[in-house]
């Protein structure tokens, strides 16, 4: 009788262990349902936000592709570069080549007083092209020194020469008629405006004799002779 009772025993827990273990089992399979319930509809919303293109991160791009809040503009330069190679029409040219120019000096002193070198350069090239900003200019000496030339405080003007038309830019000093110049120039090296390659011009005669130094000469931008 106690063998049996025994048994029954053992064989009462065998069946709620079972029963046991099979609740558990129902319980994971209810949770592992949920979690991914819930990250499918996580998903799901976050896709939705995308696909709407109605949030923008801070500071990032438009829509039209231009950066938040991005308006600084790039730096322009100065005078000179800011006006080389335009037309009045807002179009671009290239340079005058050396080569392509005429190019000769003349005294176009306006008293007695007051020392002017004219320097014209004409378009010889079959393009039209841009002469715009300062020409280099040296003046050579007659010791055989050359004498580099400064800038004259003056804004550059767009130069376009079509075949055929006429720059000028002008050199200024101060004459001296003491007679006791220390400046005894022979000849003048100007390098068209962006270009590399000079020609050398005869110093006018007649022209005034330099007051001062070659530092007190001043080269002004180009401007057309019209």
């Amino acid at each position: 009788m106690k063998k049996y009772t025994r048994l029954s025993a053992l064989a009462a827990l065998g069946v709620a262990a079972a029963l046991s273990l099979t609740a558990c089992g129902d319980d994971s399979g209810k949770d592992s349902s949920s979690k991914g319930s819930s990250s499918s509809s996580s998903s799901s919303s976050n896709s939705d936000a995308k696909s709407d293109g109605d949030v923008q991160p801070e500071g990032g791009s438009s829509s039209d592709g231009s950066q938040a809040g991005g308006n600084e503009q790039p730096g322009s330069g100065d005078g000179a570069d800011s006006a080389d190679g335009a037309t009045e029409t807002g179009g671009k040219v290239k340079f005058c080549k050396t080569e392509d120019l005429a190019i000769d000096a003349r005294d176009a002193s306006p008293d007695e007083e007051s020392g002017r070198i004219d320097i014209t350069m004409i378009n010889r090239g079959s393009t039209t092209c841009s002469a715009t900003g300062f020409a280099g200019v040296d003046i050579k000496d007659a010791d055989n020194t050359s004498n580099p030339i400064g800038r004259g405080n003056a804004q550059p003007r767009i130069t376009t020469l079509k075949p055929g038309d006429a720059a000028v830019f002008n050199l200024a000093y101060d004459i001296d008629s003491s007679g006791d110049s220390l400046a005894d120039p022979t000849n003048i090296l100007v390098t068209p405006p962006n270009e590399t390659h000079s020609v050398t011009l005869e110093w006018p005669a007649g022209a005034g004799d330099i007051k001062g130094a070659y530092t007190d000469v001043e080269v002004y931008p180009t401007h057309t002779t019209e």
